[in-house]
């Protein structure tokens, strides 16, 4: 038995020996594997990482590339588009002082009262008058004098209470009340206004006048809150610094900051009207802040404290390689001329005039702004009814100019200048004060001084000139613009009897009288027929241009300058800046990514 036992431990013992050397050899055998496939392989990377990073390159320019083809992708079936919503922040020059539509007249009252107030009509981005409170009116009669208007109903003012036509008929009969000292009295004087029902007003004219459709742009104004103001108050009522309008924005409140008349800022904040006429703004509110010149303004600008400015004739050099910043260029009706004063030497003398307009090489004058400028040739634009493009003032021609005068009497002085009878033939132009006016005036000057004619200029602020100058007709030649509009009513600017200072209007700068051109205008403005106008106002262009009493010149370009693009703003046409406005319901300045449908 123990023989057995130990025979089982010896051959136990080979066995554990046999199987520890083939564990050995299989340790032994591993090991070379790993070395000869896979350790010796690691030298090989090294000859091979070239391929590795090709490879690793062309998996990312394929990950970029799906990212790319993605985005683009996204642009086809996305488009950026205008979105409502946003504050908007306008810089304008000037002082806030009166949003009553009655008296406004300022750069910054005219817009506050344009944002605030609705009238009966405005007109559209073509500069057509469409309605604005008014749905439509009506001409009624065979003598054509009465005018029914429609109101559109529903009509709120931004208090909550209703509007009607007992509010307009107590707008226009306010004006009417030469107590309340409106500007607008003189237009209105004998017309008879009254309500028919709460959703018409008559207008009953003691004589007919197509344009007068035109006049019923102004802001209306609310009986309920000033019919127990007497008229003589009006003017001082705290209602005109927190006015309540129908208009598109509704009065918040005013901030005023600035310690000298300098740098002081007034800055309006108004919030969108959700039941205007037109449709509640598409801006969420509207701030408009005020400078004292524009300097001050466009510091602010160029600081991004506003967005928008209005008031300026070029845009500053500073701002033209400025990407971001949007011009927008709208062509005024308004005809710049130089108005030769008719009633007084030189200029009662039609051979010294015909010579004058011959020695304007008026073609000049488009290459001399910034911007291409319309063209003025006669008393009408060339875009109005009546226009005769075969009367218009005679084209430039020097040699005719001289001729002119020398059969007059004028002879060549030592100096070159013209002389008669020992007199030089001299005279001043007053002009506004702007870089516009000045560019004209310097112009001028040096195309008369071809013809040996030497002319002063006289330079005034805007204000005084209106003022001091204009109202009192205290020039010899001026140089100015006249608000014509759409219509081609200019009764007011050339009949003979606005020639006079003492005259409602006396807006005939010209001072000139013509019983064949009174004749015409005022039979042109009385009369409904196209045809029948525009035979009349041939009758009147031709008398004009026989007498030349002005030179036309230009129709001015109104500039506003906003940063980014304000959609649904553009315009082809303006009668003011203030007209800007008209459609602001719709401006939007905001952008976002939507999918196209």
């Amino acid at each position: 038995m123990a023989r057995i036992d130990d025979e089982t431990k010896r051959r136990l013992a080979r066995k554990m020996r046999r199987r520890r050397r083939s564990a050995v050899q299989l340790s032994q055998q591993a090991d070379e594997q790993i070395e000869r496939l896979l350790i010796k392989r690691f030298g090989r990377l090294a000859s091979v990482r070239r391929f590795v990073v090709l490879w690793i390159t062309l998996l990312l320019v394929l990950i970029l590339a799906g990212v790319h083809q993605l985005l683009g992708l996204s642009n086809y079936y996305q488009d950026l588009r205008p979105v409502p919503g946003g504050l908007y922040t306008e810089g304008v020059i000037g002082n806030f002082t009166d949003a009553n539509p009655l008296y406004a007249t300022g750069a910054a009252d005219t817009a506050v009262s344009r944002l605030v107030f609705s009238g009966l009509f405005k007109y559209d981005n073509h500069n057509r008058l469409v309605g604005d409170l008014a749905q439509d009116y009506s001409l009624i009669g065979p003598q054509q004098t009465r005018y029914i208007v429609h109101l559109r109903h529903g009509l709120k003012w931004q208090d909550g209470k209703p509007l009607t036509a007992n509010d307009v008929v107590f707008t226009y009969q306010t004006i009417q009340n030469i107590e309340a000292e409106s500007p607008l009295y003189s237009s209105w004087s004998g017309i008879k206004v009254t309500e028919q029902d709460p959703y018409t007003v008559v207008f009953d004219l003691p004589n007919s006048l197509s344009a007068f459709p035109y006049s019923l742009t102004n802001g209306i104004i609310p009986a309920h809150l000033l019919s127990d103001i007497q008229p003589a108050d009006l003017r001082s009522a705290p209602f005109n610094t927190q006015p309540v309008g129908s208009g598109p924005f509704e009065w918040k409140f005013i901030d005023v900051t600035g310690g000298t008349s300098t740098d002081r800022q007034q800055r309006i904040s108004l919030a969108a009207f959700k039941n205007y006429a037109g449709g509640q703004p598409r801006l969420d509110g509207f701030n408009l802040i005020t400078y004292s010149d524009e300097q001050h303004m466009l510091s602010a600008f160029s600081s991004k404290q506003i967005g928008a400015m209005s008031g300026l004739d070029d845009l500053p050099d500073s701002l033209k390689n400025d990407k971001s910043v949007q011009t927008y260029v709208t062509p005024l009706t308004t005809a710049v001329m130089v108005f030769f004063k008719n009633s007084e030497p030189p200029f009662n003398d039609l051979s010294v005039r015909r010579a004058l307009v011959l020695a304007v090489d008026r073609s000049q004058l488009d290459g001399l702004f910034d911007r291409p400028v319309q063209l003025v040739d006669s008393p009408l634009l060339k875009d109005q009814l009546g226009y005769n493009p075969t009367l218009t003032e005679p084209a430039f021609n020097l040699t005719a100019a001289k001729q002119v005068l020398a059969a007059d009497g004028w002879t060549p002085g030592n100096n070159g200048m013209m002389v008669k009878k020992g007199q030089p033939l001299t005279f001043t132009l007053t002009a506004p004060d702007t870089p516009d006016y000045t560019k004209t005036a310097q112009f001028l000057q040096a195309e008369w001084q071809q013809l040996g004619v030497k002319l002063q200029v006289n330079y005034y602020d805007n204000e005084d000139l209106q003022t001091s100058v204009v109202a009192d007709h205290s020039y010899q030649a001026l140089l100015d613009g006249i608000s014509i509009g759409v219509d081609p009513d200019v009764y007011a600017f050339w009949d003979s009897s606005q020639a006079s200072i003492t005259s409602a209007g006396h807006l005939n700068l010209s001072e000139y009288k013509s019983t064949i051109a009174d004749r015409a205008v005022e039979a042109a403005r009385t009369r409904s027929d196209a045809k029948v106008r525009s035979v009349k106002y041939t009758q009147f262009l031709t008398q004009w241009r026989n007498d030349l009493p002005a030179l036309p010149l230009y129709q001015p370009n109104y500039l506003y300058i906003t940063r980014g693009q304000v959609f649904n703003y553009q315009r082809t046409a303006d009668n003011s800046a203030a007209d800007r406005f008209d459609n602001v319901n719709n401006w939007m300045v905001r952008q976002k990514r939507v999918t196209v449908q």
